[in-house]
C-alpha cells in the first residue's frame, strides 16, 4: 500500500500567520502526520517537492524542518531511497539510549534477562513521573542486563496499563527487537527522547540478588522517564548499575 500523497495530509501554510520561524511551524506539521499514524513507523515521506508544494514552503525551508527531525532521530535519511520515519532498532538503542560502557571504553551491546513480570498498582513515584495517580494499573518488570557475561545492569520499568493494553508476559518476552521497538509496532508509542536524573547509592538487597555484589557497595542508580511525540511520559524505568568495572557515558552536543 503506498503511503498518502502529501497534498491529502498538509494544509499549506501561510507565512505571514506563523507563530514561529517558518521552519518550526512545518517541522509541528510533520510531527503531527507522524503522531496521528498518517506516516507510521518505517514509513517513507513523499519527496520533498511533493511536501514542499503542498506546504507551500521552499525546499530550503522543509529541508530546514527535516533536518531538525533527522537529528533529533525522528526522520532517517537513506541515500537514494528517501526519508523514512525512524524505527527503533538496536542500533538506534546503543546510540540513543545506552550509555553504559566498559572502562576502557569497550562498549557492547546488552543481553537481557528477564526476571519478573508483573501488574501491579502504581506506587507515588513511578505514577508522579507518568504524570499517573497512585493505585492506577501498571505493568513492573524487572530486567537484569549483562555485559561480557557479567550482570552490570537492573532495569525495573512501570508501564501504564491503559497506554500498553493487550501487553503478556509471552509478548514482552518473545519480542523480536529491542523494548522500544515493541513500543512503536504493537502499540504505537514512539519513544522520542528521555528525562534521567543520576545519583550514587549504595546497594541494597535488591542489588545484590539482581547483580551479585556486596551490600553497601557504591552503585549508580538513573532515573529515566521516556517520552512520546508532545513530552508524553510512557514508561518509567530505574536502572541500578555496577559501576566497578563499567562507567556511565553521555556525549552532549550543543544546537548549532
Amino acid at each position: 500500500m503506498s503511503p498518502p500523497s502529501a497534498a491529502t495530509i498538509f494544509r499549506p501554510i501561510s507565512p505571514g500567520t506563523a507563530d514561529a520561524p517558518l521552519y518550526r511551524v512545518v517541522k509541528r506539521s510533520l510531527l503531527r502526520a507522524i503522531e496521528s499514524g498518517r506516516y507510521p513507523a518505517g514509513a517513507v515521506l513523499p519527496s520533498e517537492a511533493e511536501l514542499s508544494a503542498a506546504l507551500r514552503v521552499s525546499v530550503g525551508t522543509l529541508r530546514h524542518a527535516v533536518d531538525d527531525l533527522v537529528a533529533e532521530h525522528i526522520l532517517v535519511r537513506r541515500q537514494g531511497r528517501g526519508t523514512f520515519v525512524a524505527l527503533h532498532d538496536s542500533d538506534r538503542f546503543m546510540f540513543q539510549f545506552f550509555h553504559v560502557e566498559r572502562s576502557d571504553g569497550v562498549r557492547h551491546v546488552p543481553q537481557l534477562e528477564l526476571v519478573a513480570f508483573e501488574r501491579v498498582r502504581m506506587d507515588e513515584e513511578p505514577a508522579q513521573a507518568l504524570g499517573r495517580k497512585p493505585g492506577e494499573p501498571a505493568f513492573q518488570i524487572d530486567n537484569r542486563l549483562l555485559l561480557q557475561g557479567r550482570a552490570v545492569i537492573h532495569d525495573r520499568l512501570t508501564l501504564p496499563v491503559l497506554l500498553f493494553k493487550g501487553l503478556t508476559e509471552k509478548r514482552f518476552r518473545e519480542r523480536t527487537n529491542t523494548i522500544y521497538h515493541l513500543y512503536q509496532t504493537e502499540f504505537g508509542i514512539t519513544v522520542t527522547r528521555a528525562r534521567e536524573r543520576a545519583r550514587a547509592v549504595a546497594a541494597d538487597r535488591s542489588a545484590m540478588r539482581m547483580l551479585g555484589i556486596a551490600s553497601g557497595a557504591p552503585v549508580m542508580e538513573v532515573r529515566r522517564t521516556a517520552l512520546t511525540f508532545g513530552d508524553k511520559p510512557v514508561e518509567y524505568r530505574v536502572s541500578t548499575i555496577d559501576t566497578a568495572h563499567h562507567e556511565y557515558v553521555h556525549l552532549l552536543s550543543r544546537p548549532a
